[in-house]
């Protein structure tokens, strides 16, 4: 049956009246045998979901974007909220109920619906994350790697490159077979824009399902847009396919939830935050992991992203998040103003299970750069008072400088692995001491550009690493290559 206001009207027999409207909420009374989280249509073919029941009156969220009149008549559909599900999504921005943005571009009926909120799955359904989730972006792959299924928080001020990471990573594992899903929760048309170019610049928005809401929209849609993108992921995944899903972002999503609830007169908590906060976000997130599933372990990797101000980690939301979450990555500002590029703060990232995923090299590259970049912070600290540096403090710092250079990446440079384990073995060994900032900045470009383009290179680089262990290994393999030979650069 379609979802018509007379339609459901005949079918179910009940009407109700609009008597008072709060905002994005509705108070109707009628509907006598209306359910909780059922969805409700009024007179206009706007929709509506049941949040709360009283003796007298039934509260609605409203999702139209025009104030609904008092007076209007609500029937009932005797459906939960559900939304249109398919591959034909893919390419796709809609809304969080299903609908093509672009009206000149509408969807084709679809075949297969689900309801938009569900329980998560329980622990029989699900593996160990045992793969590793390459995002392309040489710090985080080997010092706060992320693993499949695997929740991580990505978190930082304004305008510090975290969406750059995330349309990055989506690159990598876009390349990798897996599908995107990239929720835009409650942003500026212009930045819904701007996502949507940089995907088709990448060449992957064919590959990427994008769930928007702007800020202009009603808030009980910016509310539903994180819901309806599990949704369309777990679709993927039932399917056969590895999901990366990018919530960007839930600190937006607190501030619809708490005005909903604020406005329903519930009881405020800290910051004014409703007290099951960290239910309703702790339920979204349980829905991504790494499951069993008939057509094998496939994974719903999550990129839950909250914005800080002035770099502050101890807010509300922002730890709340954190503890539900397998590790956090921090966009830290000043180190974005002095130019790094990404600006992850390394001390203050965390992953709590990628580390599982890595091979023994992998492990201890990570583990001896960290040893390193504490002890060069340290030697930052003693220069600073003006003391005569030695020789082993200044080459220290001279390797410093190479090891943030080939951590610095472009908004479009993906590194494999292979390359990463290969430039930073170069690196670690001190075959480039002689290269100045740009010279060193030209030659990883020219060898990415190769490794990419050329098959020969490619193998090559690839057989130079193969089999190794160990860091000491690996720097002793690459002291002897000549890099213009062997490579043509």
């Amino acid at each position: 049956m379609r979802l018509d206001f007379n339609n459901c009207l005949s079918e179910i027999g009940e009407i109700g009246f609009v008597e008072r409207v709060v905002s994005s909420l509705v108070y109707i009374e009628g509907l006598p045998g209306v359910k909780p989280q059922e969805l409700v249509i009024f007179e206009t073919g706007e929709f509506g979901l049941v949040t709360a029941i009283s003796e007298s009156s039934s509260e609605i969220l409203s999702f139209s974007h025009i104030p609904v009149r008092v007076g209007s008549r609500v029937a009932r559909t005797n459906k939960l909220l559900e939304i249109p599900i398919g591959g034909d999504l893919l390419g796709k921005t809609i809304s969080p109920l299903g609908k093509s943005i672009d009206p000149s571009r509408p969807l084709p009926p679809a075949k297969e619906t689900r309801p938009i909120d569900i329980a998560p799955q329980g622990i029989g359904s699900r593996a160990k994350i045992s793969k590793a989730c390459e995002t392309g972006v040489s710090m985080v792959d080997l010092m706060i790697p992320l693993g499949k299924g695997q929740r991580e928080l990505v978190m930082g001020d304004q305008k510090t490159g975290k969406s750059k990471f995330l349309l990055r990573s989506l690159l990598s594992q876009i390349k990798n077979g897996a599908v995107g899903v990239y929720a835009v929760i409650g942003k500026n048309q212009l930045a819904i824009k701007q996502i949507e170019e940089e995907l088709t610049k990448m060449g992957i928005l064919s590959n990427v399902v994008l769930i928007v809401s702007s800020a202009d929209d009603a808030t009980g849609m910016i509310y539903l847009t994180p819901y309806a993108a599990m949704t369309i992921a777990e679709y993927f995944r039932d399917n056969g396919r590895d999901v990366l899903i990018v919530l960007d972002d839930l600190s937006m999503h607190a501030k619809a939830y708490r005005e909903i609830s604020l406005l329903g007169k519930r009881f405020p908590g800290r910051n004014s935050y409703p007290g099951d906060i960290f239910y309703t976000h702790s339920r979204l997130l349980e829905r991504a992991g790494n499951f069993r599933t008939s057509h094998g372990e496939l994974a719903i990797t999550c990129l839950p992203v909250v914005e800080t101000v002035q770099g502050d980690l101890t807010g509300y939301i922002q730890t709340n998040i954190m503890s539900m979450t397998d590790g956090h990555i921090f966009f830290d500002h000043d180190l974005f103003v002095e130019g790094r590029r990404p600006a992850i703060d390394p001390f203050l990232s965390v992953t709590r299970v990628g580390r599982q995923t890595q091979t023994p090299l992998q492990k201890e590259i990570g583990r001896a750069l960290i040893s390193f970049l504490r002890n060069v912070a340290r030697m930052h600290n003693f220069a600073s008072f003006g003391a005569e540096l030695g020789d082993h403090i200044k080459r220290a710092l001279e390797k410093e400088v190479r090891v943030f250079q080939f951590f610095d990446q472009t908004a479009y440079d993906r590194v494999p692995q292979a390359l990463q384990l290969f430039l930073f073995g170069l690196i670690w060994g001190d075959a480039w001491r002689d290269k100045s900032r740009s010279e060193l900045r030209i030659l990883i470009q020219k060898i990415l550009f190769m490794y990419d383009s050329k098959q020969e290179v490619r193998e090559r680089i690839d057989g130079h690493i193969s089999g190794i262990t160990r860091l000491d290994d690996l720097v002793k393999a690459l002291q002897d290559i000549n890099i213009s030979s062997e490579l043509g650069v």
